[in-house]
């Protein structure tokens, strides 16, 4: 699997790669991206439903939780390990993008927030994400903590 962009970034600036590298690597991910958009002008209709469904599910969890905690969530998920999804979240940290963008609520592989839990620097996130089929997404729950920079970091398990 191809790392995520966030990844490609870091091991640039590492110097663990090269130019040509990353440009290649990033080539790929634009490849993808340029795959779905195609797919999206052959198929407007379920492009637009697609759009209308994860307006509605963001809608509901910016109102709920306000959407610097959204965001916030959606960046350390793009920091996740081990986390596929995650290449789709690597410019969540970009106001200028819309939160709505980053779910995937019937488009395989989907990427669903079920549910937000925050309280005192702890918020734990479950998230669907895989097989858009009903039922058969895979459910994954994250607990992050906040860090002396205030950014969401994994909190370690406990020994």
């Amino acid at each position: 699997m191809i790392p995520t962009p966030n990844q490609l970034f870091a091991r640039f600036e590492r110097g663990e790669i090269e130019r040509d590298e990353l440009q290649a690597l990033m080539a790929m991910h634009a490849r993808e991206l340029i795959a779905e958009m195609e797919e999206d002008h052959q198929n407007p209709a379920a492009a637009w439903l697609e759009t209308l469904l994860a307006r509605r599910a963001m809608g509901k969890l910016v109102r709920r939780h306000g959407s610097r905690l959204i965001r916030d969530v959606l960046v350390a998920l793009a920091e996740a390990e081990d986390f596929p999804p995650a290449r789709y979240l690597w410019n969540a940290a970009h106001p200028d993008v819309p939160l709505h963008c980053f779910l995937r609520m019937r488009r395989a592989p989907v990427l669903r927030i079920a549910g937000i839990d925050a309280a005192a620097g702890c918020v734990s996130v479950i998230i669907e994400h895989g097989d858009p089929g009903r039922g058969r997404a895979s459910r994954r729950l994250f607990v992050f903590r906040r860090d002396e920079s205030w950014r969401l970091r994994p909190e370690a398990p406990e020994a």
